[in-house]
């Protein structure tokens, strides 16, 4: 239709990609997401959220400055979505100089080519509370001093602020999200969260069993994956580029929310769970809790869902998987 906003997301196969895209379709967006060989990936989540047909594909390459160019002047984007890159902290412990490439290099491929085509062009990249490192108790806001702890904090970190520079040098409508841990069914099994719901559900079905798991004292500040790809929906819709923090405001232990998951499926998770400790990361954040004030009084955003919501809304999508 005349006068549609084009909308370029990066990273569209994960779980914000899936859902970010489902939000820009029923704004009235055309969508086009992007993975590094289009031809092959499944997209299975975009399938499982219905809406495949819908999101038209191009394959794009965050480390190869041609292959971003390329696609930008080929689509012709208003609204770009950084939402790419490796996406686990554990493994960026194994595969540091890939996770620093991904993120780090592949944003400032995507400022630099933003830049080149001299188009006015809106960037959101995705940020992490992980940057914060520990904050010894406290909410970290928008003025908290990055301490990251790991290789993909240190890359986000970086990323950060060279969406800053960029922003600031030249004049680009580009901020960034800096978006505190959340969830949802989309979220991949490797992740702590996916795996205790995975763990506790196959317990519940096998009538036994055993989930081993690393550090549960550490604490999170978990949101809803849906709630949180509109935040940087409406990020993009300011007149002055600014970054957030994205949170709910609480955090909870990694104990909390392995009891809640087990309780949701009236099971004891002192009767089922073990402690591995070559499931510990070299260095692990304690605490995590975000303040997104700046959020609610700039965006008309806040948090809905907390985090035995979450619980609730995951198991009883994993049980639906194998009804």
């Amino acid at each position: 239709m005349s006068g549609q906003v084009t909308a370029l997301i990066c990273g569209v196969s994960g779980q914000d990609g899936a859902y970010l895209a489902r939000l820009l379709l029923d704004k009235g967006y055309r969508v086009v997401g992007t993975s590094r060989d289009a031809t092959t990936s499944s997209f299975a989540n975009l399938e499982r959220l219905g809406i495949a047909n819908q999101v038209e594909t191009a394959s794009m390459v965050l480390t190869d400055f041609r292959s971003v160019l390329q696609t930008l002047s080929r689509f012709e984007p208003d609204e770009i979505y950084n939402l790419a890159g490796q996406s686990s902290v554990g493994l960026s412990f194994q595969q540091p100089v890939e996770t620093l490439d991904s993120i780090a290099g592949g944003t400032i491929n995507l400022l630099e080519a933003v830049r080149f085509t001299g188009r006015a062009m809106k960037l959101y990249n995705a940020g992490s509370s992980e940057c914060f490192g520990d904050t010894g108790g406290k909410a970290a806001n928008e003025d908290t001093a990055f301490r990251p702890r790991s290789p993909y904090a240190t890359a986000k970190a970086t990323a950060h602020w060279a969406v800053a520079n960029y922003r600031e040098a030249y004049g680009l409508h580009a901020c960034t999200g800096i978006l505190f841990n959340h969830e949802s069914p989309l979220r991949p099994a490797r992740f702590v969260t996916r795996k205790i719901v995975n763990g506790a559900c196959r317990i519940a079905r096998d009538g036994g069993g055993v989930l081993q798991l690393g550090n549960l004292s550490v604490s999170r500040d978990w949101g809803w994956a849906p709630e949180y790809v509109d935040a940087m929906w409406r990020m993009l819709q300011t007149d002055v580029p600014t970054d957030y923090v994205i949170a709910t405001g609480k955090s909870h232990t990694l104990q909390a929310f392995c009891d809640t998951v087990f309780a949701e499926l009236g099971l004891d998770p002192a009767a089922h769970v073990e402690m591995d400790e070559g499931l510990k990361r070299p260095s692990d954040i304690a605490f995590g809790q975000g303040d997104a004030s700046r959020a609610a009084r700039d965006l008309g955003w806040s948090a809905g869902f907390q985090m035995k919501e979450i619980v609730k809304a995951m198991v009883e999508s994993e049980k639906a998987l194998h009804d």
